[in-house]
């Protein structure tokens, strides 16, 4: 009787060891199949010219100034126009690792993906690696005082990012002490501003990122992708901005059959000179979004145009509404004691009056320039909240806030 329990339990003992055999060489072998065919979030194992290494691609909708190309072990980035008046672009070879890279492209345009580390010089980027779940992948920034994003606010507390100075004086040595797979940084087209030729001479990868370029709220926003791109992060940054691409044009709908559009200006007198955004700026699409009649959209540029004050008074004393002027008034005494001829416009008179400054912190970093970039619905909710109340009752404002 004792003999055939013992045997018993053998044979009980010898399946469930047959069991975790069998599951331990399934799960091997799909790890490994895994690694050959799906997972670009690490170095490839066993390189196989027949396998599409990037199987969810990135479409870009709303940007115009990037374009991917895909190919199977590598992405062709493109920067169409990287900053205004010019005809230079910029390009750059993606190559997942593990596979080889490709023949007839310039070395110093080359980057391995995903990357390990990032150093980013405009906090307009640092809402992207929030977005991707990729700060930990921050090594350095141009200045930590600036910064509103709250994932990276605490990883400069402790210590794991370096600053390392704005675009025009950044700090070569300490770039190069931290060896960042890639630098992003932007560009203005002056050499003796601009950061990009001097890292990029130092031997460093550098990504020009010219989302300030766009003319619309969303293609600002659409810029997320360009970042996931080295990451690797592609399926997940298509997913992510079409849900703001969503949230900004189901705000946008509400306000679209308004018969009331108040009149606006933007903008304020600086050294004696007023810049207007253009009528085909992002600014212009953000106000018709809105629900507002802006004085300018008439016009047909996408940058700002130079005006007198003489000019923008003619135009605009008796507009309804005055937003987006100096990010150091907060009260109507401040625009009174910088020009008292600020007084004879009609939004002054009603206090009609709303900056975009509600977010800045103690050290004049400003969010609306930072997260209101990557969150394009909410700056939208915003303005229809000013400007059309009754359309979102329980909307909060966030970026903006009423000058008392």
């Amino acid at each position: 009787m004792n003999f055939v329990k013992l045997s018993h339990s053998k044979i009980i003992f010898l399946c469930q060891v047959f069991l975790i055999v069998t599951l331990v060489i399934a799960c091997h072998s799909r790890a490994i199949n895994t690694s050959i065919n799906t997972n670009n979030n690490s170095c490839i194992q066993k390189y196989d010219s027949n396998t599409d290494y990037f199987p969810n691609k990135i479409k870009i909708i709303h940007a115009t100034g990037f374009a991917v190309e895909y190919h199977k072990h590598y992405k062709i980035v493109k920067i169409k126009n990287p900053w205004q008046k010019t005809n230079t672009g910029f390009q750059y070879v993606l190559v997942q690792c593990g596979t080889p890279t490709p023949k007839g492209f310039n070395q110093a345009q080359i980057v391995t993906v995903p990357i390990n580390s990032i150093v980013s010089l405009s906090t307009t980027h640092l809402p992207h690696l929030a977005k991707l779940g990729v700060v930990d992948k921050l090594i350095g920034i141009s200045n930590s005082k600036q910064v509103n994003t709250p994932d990276v606010v605490e990883r400069i507390k402790v210590g794991k990012v370096t600053q390392l100075g704005d675009n025009s004086n950044v700090d070569i040595e300490k770039v190069l002490e931290l060896n960042p797979d890639l630098v992003t940084t932007f560009g203005t087209g002056n050499s003796q501003t601009d950061s990009y030729a001097k890292l990029t001479e130092a031997g460093l990868k550098v990504g020009i990122n010219s989302e300030y370029m766009e003319d619309t709220p969303l293609g600002r926003s659409e810029w997320l992708k360009f970042t996931a791109l080295f990451f690797n992060k592609d399926e997940q940054a298509e997913k992510i901005f079409s849900e703001i691409a969503n949230k900004y044009e189901r705000v946008a709908q509400k306000a679209k059959s308004v018969k009331n559009r108040p009149t606006v200006f933007v903008g304020f007198n600086f050294k004696g000179t007023w810049y207007m955004p253009g009528g085909k700026s992002y600014v212009a699409k953000y106000l018709a979004d809105a629900g507002a009649n802006y004085l300018w959209s008439d016009d047909k540029s996408s940058g700002s145009l130079p005006l007198s004050f003489e000019v923008v008074l003619e135009r605009a004393a008796n507009a309804d509404y005055w937003l987006n002027f100096s990010q150091s008034w907060n009260y109507l005494k401040d625009l009174v004691v910088e020009d008292n001829r600020y007084t004879d416009f009609k939004a002054v008179k009603t206090g009609n009056l709303y900056n975009n400054n509600a977010r800045v912190n103690e050290s004049g970093g400003n969010d609306y320039w930072e997260g209101g970039i990557s969150n394009p619905d909410m700056v939208l909710s915003d303005l229809i909240k000013i400007l059309h109340p009754e359309i979102l009752h329980n909307h909060h404002l966030f970026y903006y806030h009423k000058l008392s």
